[in-house]
């Protein structure tokens, strides 16, 4: 199985989704299930590494698979709005190398802010 690039993922979500009558939910319901998915993510991530133990009752899932779902949700919110994710990260991660660039101590450097 080889790896999948962003632009294979956004693909396969939209041959999926296109294979229905629906097609994408709006907007802002897609960032309603967005929400909903991050709230379930935040609730895994409380069982496992939080205070609050996961009850008998409850069904066993686990953090990857919530941000599987999250990451889903997030690529149709994608799609919808016809948004290239490669390069929305590229911007990002331009954004972060520029003005956050001496933001953090980096690794193998003193740390000058005595």
């Amino acid at each position: 199985m080889h790896e999948k690039t962003m632009k294979d993922l956004q693909k396969e979500v939209d041959q999926y989704i296109r294979q229905f009558k629906e097609g994408y939910f709006s907007p802002l319901a897609l960032l309603a299930r967005m929400t909903e998915e991050l709230g379930e993510l935040a609730r895994e991530v409380n069982h496992y590494y939080g205070e609050k133990p996961k009850k008998q009752t409850e069904k066993e899932k686990t953090v990857e698979e919530e941000l599987g779902d999250l990451l889903f949700v997030i690529i149709c919110f994608a799609n919808s709005l016809q948004i290239d994710l490669e390069t929305a990260h590229n911007i990002v991660m331009e954004k972060f190398q520029t003005r956050d660039y001496n933001r953090w101590t980096r690794i193998g450097e003193e740390d000058n802010h005595e």
